[in-house]
């Protein structure tokens, strides 16, 4: 079945571009488009798509609140949202992040980008390398917990071996390298990684990598 697409952004010449390059494609179906967050929670609601492509800054209700509102807690439809940006640092992709977003990606990324971040996406994946959250989140440190805030207590629902993997996941390692790290096999990684997911109630690895910062489990900067 074709990837269902929604396309969201307050310029109609950009949304056509997206449009044109997404319908070439035999597997993706653009199902609508939407000029701002209002208008795109209303398609959200009538058309069930399996991506939402979210410009950040626009009119009305930004990408921001209309990404938390689609993917937030008790939201249970398949929308998975994949933020548009001009700025590769942009404070407002980590606020992205925080509020659900699978990853982000830049306006004048190639055609091919842009189609192989819809299908990873609607795979179920986080589109960043965990590597680019942290940078990120250590750019933008000013706008997270001080670290002096009480440890969330789901972070007690975690094994041991679970809160190093995490860690290591907020790290930016692959499954490969956190196998090798903990001397274990990627199988028994991508275990722990589900059961993290599972336990805290996250999405995918890009929430594990914000999560770890903002319980300061993580500090920016370490190593």
């Amino acid at each position: 079945m074709a990837i269902r697409v929604l396309l969201v952004d307050d310029q109609p010449l950009l949304r056509t571009g997206f449009r044109m390059i997404l319908e070439a494609e035999q597997d993706i179906a653009v199902v609508g488009e939407a000029g701002d967050g209002l208008q795109a929670l209303d398609q959200v609601r009538v058309l069930q798509p399996d991506v939402v492509l979210m410009d950040i800054r626009m009119p009305r209700m930004d990408g921001v609140e209309a990404t938390r509102q689609i993917t937030g807690p008790g939201r249970d439809g398949p929308a998975k949202v994949l933020v548009l940006t001009t700025f590769d640092l942009d404070e407002y992709v980590v606020e992205a992040l925080r509020a659900g977003a699978s990853g982000f990606l830049l306006k004048d990324a190639p055609a091919h980008e842009l189609v192989q971040a819809i299908r990873v996406v609607a795979a179920g994946e986080a589109l960043l390398a965990p590597s680019i959250t942290r940078r990120l989140l250590d750019k933008f440190a000013v706008h997270l917990p001080s670290g002096e805030e009480p440890v969330p207590d789901t972070l007690h629902t975690l094994t041991e071996r679970e809160v190093e993997v995490l860690k290591l996941v907020a790290r930016g390692l692959s499954n490969a390298e956190i196998a090798a790290d903990l001397f274990v096999s990627e199988t028994t990684v991508k275990t722990h990684v589900g059961h993290v997911l599972t336990k805290l109630g996250l999405r995918d690895r890009v929430q594990a990598a914000v999560y770890a910062y903002e319980s300061g489990l993580v500090r920016p900067g370490a190593q």
